[in-house]
């Protein structure tokens, strides 16, 4: 850099270890002068508050695949570490011509159940952004303070993120975001507003297609939602429809809860359970099972399906008898996702033949031609 020493408020964290918080260094040290704080921005959002960036990041890490498709719809390359990484399903973009995202050199943390402060550290180093919720990696980590949180912002990498896809967490006491209120905020982060805006607009029309199919309220189905394995069938843990990300393709297909007036409790409350001989009280007309994703159609039908048509019990189940068991969808789905994942819903329940969104749209916006 013809001799100088170009320094951001973020080499000089790293540099001296000084708290997060200092006043905004910017700019070139001992060079010109020229100073560049005009570059450094703000974004907001509950719990973190401002976050301040002095550029735009490039390699990030993400909390889930919410997260991770948020920024492949900004255009952004796949975070470089994610939480659980199997569970950020890229298959879906199948579905989108010119979308293709490899996620095999992806690093997957607290895959092993743990996620201590010393690990984030040594990642702080290599990425720009931790796109998750601090009092998620307090109340979720493995023994982590607030202080452990100051020690990595310290180094100038921030966290910037919402638990969005649950309200079943009891220390989540601030507000939530819809999925389209935190992409905004992502795309802010990202300096990807008119992308975002696009999104939003296709979201608009496709949420407009989606309610002319959806029938009057009494044709609709009861539908079961709960996570399976395939090794421990006949016991599922339930969960009911609430406000997280991870419904929306259900609340906005108007889909009847099964378990809403029932004894069930959510499993995110409990941690518990329901077998076949609950199931059968009940009698969804519906039966979805989350923990699936991975498995293509015909490999759910054969390692789970064929199970419970082999059961005494659960065969009687009115789903089973109509061939009415679907994979339940992602417990993370970002603007993409949702569109793969709520049109899927929608036909299997519905019965719908047409495509409810324009995936040439979807791939236009991705790739930047919008």
């Amino acid at each position: 850099m013809n001799g100088e020493n170009c320094w951001t408020r973020r080499n000089v964290l790293r540099t001296s270890g000084v708290i997060a918080g200092v006043s905004t260094m910017a700019g070139c040290i001992g060079g010109s002068g020229t100073s560049a704080d005009d570059a450094a921005y703000t974004v907001s959002m509950p719990p973190v508050s401002e976050v301040e960036f002095d550029s735009v990041p490039k390699q990030w890490a993400a909390n889930n695949g919410s997260w991770a498709d948020m920024g492949i719809a900004l255009g952004q390359e796949p975070p470089a570490v994610l939480y659980l990484a199997s569970r950020y399903h890229t298959q879906y973009y199948d579905e989108i011509p010119g979308v293709n995202i490899d996620k095999s050199d992806m690093e997957s943390f607290w895959g092993d159940g743990t996620l201590g402060p010393e690990e984030v550290l040594s990642m702080s180093e290599r990425v720009d952004m931790f796109a998750m919720d601090p009092n998620f990696v307090i109340n979720r980590g493995n023994g982590w303070k607030q202080e452990d949180i100051d020690r990595v912002e310290a180094t100038g990498t921030p966290f910037f993120g919402n638990s969005i896809f649950s309200t079943g967490y009891g220390w989540h006491d601030y507000d939530y975001l819809s999925l389209y209120e935190a992409f905004e905020k992502l795309a802010q982060v990202f300096q990807e507003t008119e992308r975002y805006e696009a999104f939003a607009s296709l979201h608009d029309e496709f949420q407009s297609n989606v309610a002319d199919i959806v029938p009057p309220e009494s044709q609709r189905p009861s539908v079961a939602i709960m996570w399976a394995t395939e090794s421990d069938m006949g016991s599922f843990s339930p969960y009911l429809i609430g406000d997280g990300t991870s419904f929306k393709q259900w609340r906005d297909l108007k889909v009847t809860d099964a378990f809403a007036n029932t004894d069930v409790q959510d499993f995110h409350n409990t941690r518990g359970s329901v077998d076949y001989e609950t199931l059968l009280e009940i009698d969804p007309d519906i039966l979805l099972f989350r923990g699936q994703e991975a498995k293509t159609a015909e490999e759910f039908q054969n390692a789970i399906v064929s199970q419970m048509e082999n059961d005494s019990v659960a065969s009687e189940l009115t789903a089973v008898q109509n061939g009415d068991v679907y994979r339940g969808g992602p417990l993370y789905q970002g603007p993409i996702t949702n569109l793969v994942v709520t049109e899927r819903a929608a036909k299997q329940l519905y019965d719908v033949e047409v495509d409810l969104y324009d995936r040439k749209e979807v791939s236009d916006i991705v790739n930047g031609d919008y």
